[in-house]
């Protein structure tokens, strides 16, 4: 006797192949790991711009082959997915959609023998703890840690697991505490389908900051290159007219043209000058200096010269 698939089965594989022959892109994601409550609140967060539907692998596939998609590439979007969910949207593409998702990740508190993602490091410094038993908590899951100054404090930086062991449960508490949630969760982008184009999700993540650098630096050569090789433009003529009367200055100083615009600047260096000369001479050439300086002062008073002696009448 032939078993009969279940009548919502095939529902769910009508479901599904509607979707995946529908405009837009296609994806899958791995919801593996993510608990009930927190799943509801990124699809509603997602709602507008995406659909997700859940399914085991062979519901997913029997809809992928009524499709006509090619099963390779369902393959190489089932890459890493523990638990996947097909996804669906008009609105964005491969690169929006991966954006998007990726803000859904968010830690959580390692429970009892999960595999370290990462080498999960304590810092040294003090904590919020005040003394009590939990400096021998710490210390029993090798955090380091003692009293100072009334406070709980870690004595070192200490990595406590390494990438790929297991975490205890203890230990999972402890990090807890400390504010350490090393275990990541989120609707996690296996990879994406758009106009007939397989891409991972390697290649999807785009270095959104590096990116924005790189087009700085290089408007920044560009600008540079085009004033100096006197390539005129909008952009470039108030630099190139700046930098030709900063020039042209430069020259009628030099020159000793005296102008409106120069007048100034040539009597302030030639003061700067005389000053200069002046602290080169010793205290008697500037006494000397002065005394002259206030004679001529005097005459271009129109001081009066001192009287004559009048000569004695002879009697």
């Amino acid at each position: 006797m032939i078993a009969k698939a279940a009548p919502w089965k095939k529902d769910r594989v009508s479901e599904l192949a509607e979707i995946l022959s529908g405009d837009g892109i296609v994806g899958i994601v791995d919801i593996s790991g993510v608990p009930a409550g927190n799943m509801l609140d990124m699809r509603s967060s997602l709602r507008d711009q995406m659909t997700m539907t859940v399914a085991k692998k062979t519901l997913i596939k029997l809809a992928w082959e009524q499709a006509g998609r090619s099963e390779v590439e369902l393959e190489q979007l089932f890459e890493g997915a523990a638990q996947p969910c097909v996804v669906h949207s008009e609105s964005l593409n491969a690169f929006e959609l991966f954006a998007e998702l990726e803000k859904t990740r968010q830690g959580r508190v390692a429970k009892e023998g999960e595999l370290a993602p990462v080498d999960i490091v304590v810092e040294k410094g003090p904590t919020e703890f005040g003394p009590g038993p939990i400096v021998g908590e710490f210390n029993a899951v090798g955090i380091p840690a003692k009293i100072d100054r009334g406070k709980v404090a870690i004595q070192r930086t200490v990595t406590v697991v390494n990438e790929g062991e297991a975490i205890t449960g203890d230990l999972g508490i402890m990090l807890a505490k400390l504010g350490i949630t090393p275990i990541e969760i989120g609707l996690i982008l296996t990879g994406a389908i758009e106009g007939g184009f397989v891409f991972p999700a390697s290649s999807l993540k785009l270095d959104f900051e590096g990116f924005r650098n790189d087009v700085m630096t290089a408007t920044s050569g560009a600008f540079n290159l085009a004033c100096n090789t006197r390539w005129f433009s909008t952009a470039t003529v108030p630099a190139l007219l700046s930098k030709a009367s900063s020039e042209a200055m430069a020259v009628a100083i030099e020159a000793g043209v005296v102008n409106d615009e120069t007048a100034s600047m040539l009597v302030a260096r030639a003061s700067a000058r005389a000053l200069a000369i002046a602290g080169q001479l010793d205290s008697s050439a500037l006494e000397g200096a002065d005394a002259a300086a206030s004679d001529a002062a005097d005459l271009d008073a129109g001081a009066e010269a001192p009287p004559e002696e009048e000569e004695e009448e002879e009697e």
